[in-house]
């Protein structure tokens, strides 16, 4: 009896060792299972960073760089900064357009290397009768100007491909002679040709305009002066000072009132000067209306005002007033011949870089489209192109 309880004893207690055993040979694999994982993870992440270090990080991830696209283009080279609008049209209001084009750098070198063109400007109705003459003009020039038209918003231009007009017509708006409309019609034009940083002088050109010269002897004549071409005459007449209205003061005075010619040749300078300008502007298209015609006195006065030792007080296109009336004359086909051309040349002399000169202008106007054939006739001898 006493041989059975210690066996049933015994018995029980190798039962309650063996279940006690048997958990501890379970974590005991647990953790060897672990340690196994560990050892092969690290071995996984050690000879990546050898397959790294071989092969180079660029090599590794190749198609996250080839398909990464930024959301915006950044401009990385001078090239974007100073190359001309590649299209005329866009939407920006005269405000945003004259903010725009009066940007002026404060280095004066220019850190690369700068071609001065000439703008022309065309201020016109609708077609240009003389275009063919212009073509021959600019022939063999390309890269020492360029071209700009404000015409009615409703005329559509239908220039071939070809033609050194193509797509040149730039955003514009009604116009009335005598208005301040016409002088916001020059303005647009000048900051326009502003956003192109080559152009370096600007001239302001009608329908009926035609060029007197080659190409080279007006390149030279202007990139050669030390004025720009605006005339701003102190005239004592009706026409003159009769025109001043006092409610100009203390902008203007009396005695700084000028008159001249609407068609003029000013510099990059002046041309900022002009577009910029909002203390004359509100002055004149308030107190100078017909009779007093703002396009003949508004630039002159405050060019006058502001930079007197910068232009020549004088126009480089001719025009006949000795007919009489609100208009210069206008010359057609039966007018055109060599010695009317020689009576312009001939006209007297001027002054050139503070200098004599018999070279004086270098456009006429006004020229009727009947005038084309003749005039392209006697292009080549009479003009040099």
């Amino acid at each position: 009896m006493h041989t059975r309880v210690m066996w049933w004893e015994e018995g029980k207690e190798v039962d309650s060792t063996t279940r006690t055993y048997q958990p501890r040979v379970l974590q005991f694999r647990l953790l060897q299972l672990f340690l196994l994982f560990l050892l092969v993870g690290l071995g996984v992440m050690i000879f990546g960073l050898n397959m790294i270090r071989y092969f180079g990080v660029q090599n590794v991830v190749p198609v996250q760089q080839s398909h990464f696209q930024p959301c915006f283009q950044e401009a990385h080279t001078l090239d974007t900064w100073i190359r001309p609008p590649s299209k005329l049209l866009h939407t920006m209001n005269d405000s945003e357009l004259f903010w725009r084009a009066s940007f002026v750098p404060g280095v004066k070198n220019y850190p690369f290397r700068r071609i001065p063109k000439i703008a022309f400007m065309f201020l016109t109705k609708g077609p240009l009768p003389l275009s063919p003459l212009w073509e021959r003009f600019f022939k063999g020039h390309k890269g020492l100007y360029s071209i700009y038209i404000h015409s009615l918003p409703s005329y559509e231009a239908d220039f071939p491909a070809s033609s050194v007009f193509y797509r040149r017509q730039i955003p514009s708006q009604m116009v009335e002679w005598g208005m301040m409309s016409m002088c916001d019609a020059e303005r647009r034009l000048l900051a326009n040709a502003l956003l192109d940083i080559d152009n370096e002088w600007f001239i302001l050109l009608s329908e009926s305009c035609i060029p007197l010269h080659n190409f080279s002897i007006v390149y030279r004549y202007l990139s050669r002066s030390r004025y720009s071409f605006m005339g701003a005459f102190d005239e004592d007449s009706p026409f003159g000072r009769g025109r001043y209205n006092p409610s100009l003061a203390p902008q203007v005075s009396l005695t700084e009132w000028r008159k001249g010619s609407q068609w003029f040749e000013v510099n990059r300078k002046l041309a900022i000067e002009i577009v910029a300008d909002n203390t004359f502007y509100p002055r004149f298209k308030e107190f100078c209306r017909p009779s007093c015609y703002v396009d003949e006195h508004y630039f002159q006065t405050m060019l006058t005002i502001l930079a007197p030792n910068l232009i020549a007080n004088r126009t480089t296109t001719w025009v006949d007033w000795s007919r009489g009336g609100a208009h210069p004359a206008t010359f057609g086909q039966a007018d055109i011949t060599k010695e009317f051309f020689k009576k312009i040349s001939e006209d007297g002399t001027c002054i050139y870089n503070n200098q004599p000169s018999s070279l004086c202008f270098l456009f006429a106007r006004k020229f009727a489209p009947s005038a084309l054939e003749p005039l392209l006739a006697l292009a080549s001898e009479v003009f040099r192109y």
